[in-house]
């Protein structure tokens, strides 16, 4: 490999790795990158990836050097840091630049003009290129957004679908909202749920519910909004919500339900 195809290969991996790291991981790593030994670089790579705490970004580093070492070895530790610094501050010029739409359904009385909620939440779904958060306490008759879930995790995003079960905690052994997604969702996506035993409960042994509605995609869009993932929210209820795209808050977001699920605060089903 000449040296211009390994730097096309490290350029292009630290692009991935930057827009799916928070910033001070990024140069972090490209730190102790610069200060590695390639000749020893089994201890070298665990050392490096010891220093991540995180199991996530852990991963997706460890990949990255796997990447770097089997594909593009001709280039230095500096380049390969120079790299990582490059397209870490790239990443975090493009989130600053951050944008919010109004996000309604209801009457339209003209004053400004509002995305709808079923749009704006086939949008983040349908911009995922990698992974995306789906979060809500109703599911009922949402045939367009479960083919769009299913659209994402056929093209290779990594979903995870994160859900309220009323009806088990009425006592019923069904689970209607598993249902509503439907056997292909199902199939395709990471499904939590928060276990009772994880829930705060008052002084009547009432348990908190998971009362969220959001969706977040690539740490990039967010869409937060009262409407749950019914056909009412959608067509008939007066639902307001936001449409971000860029800044910190939807890594923040993601980073958030990832540690519940890393904590095992959420259960997968």
């Amino acid at each position: 490999m000449s040296p211009c195809s390994g730097l096309q290969v490290v350029a292009s991996e630290a692009g991935r790795l930057a827009s799916a790291l928070p910033s001070s991981v990024v140069h972090k790593l490209a730190e102790a990158i610069q200060s590695c030994d390639p000749a020893d670089w089994q201890w070298s790579k665990g050392r490096i990836a010891a220093d991540i705490s995180q199991p996530h970004y852990r991963s997706l580093a460890t990949s990255f050097l796997d990447a770097w070492q089997s594909d593009a070895k001709i280039v230095s530790p500096e380049g390969v840091a120079a790299a990582l610094l490059t397209a870490a501050n790239s990443e975090q010029a493009h989130q600053q630049q951050q944008s919010v739409e109004l996000v309604w359904t209801g009457p339209d009385v003209g004053v400004v003009p509002l995305r709808r909620t079923e749009q704006a939440l086939l949008q983040v779904i349908d911009s995922a290129t990698r992974r995306a958060t789906v979060v809500s306490y109703a599911v009922y008759h949402i045939p367009r957004i479960c083919e769009a879930l299913v659209r994402a995790a056929d093209r290779g995003v990594s979903i995870n679908v994160i859900i309220e079960t009323p009806d088990r905690l009425e006592g019923q052994n069904t689970y209607d909202t598993l249902k509503a997604l439907g056997p292909s969702v199902a199939a395709r996506c990471g499904v939590f749920l928060w276990p009772l035993e994880e829930r705060e409960k008052d002084d009547n042994g009432k348990p908190g519910i998971l009362h969220v509605k959001c969706a977040v995609a690539d740490g990039r869009w967010l869409f937060l909004s009262s409407a749950n993932l019914t056909e009412y929210a959608f067509t008939m209820n007066m639902e307001l919500g936001v449409l971000i795209s860029g800044g910190s808050i939807p890594m923040q977001v993601e980073d958030q339900f990832d540690r519940l699920i890393q904590t095992g605060a959420l259960a997968r089903v």
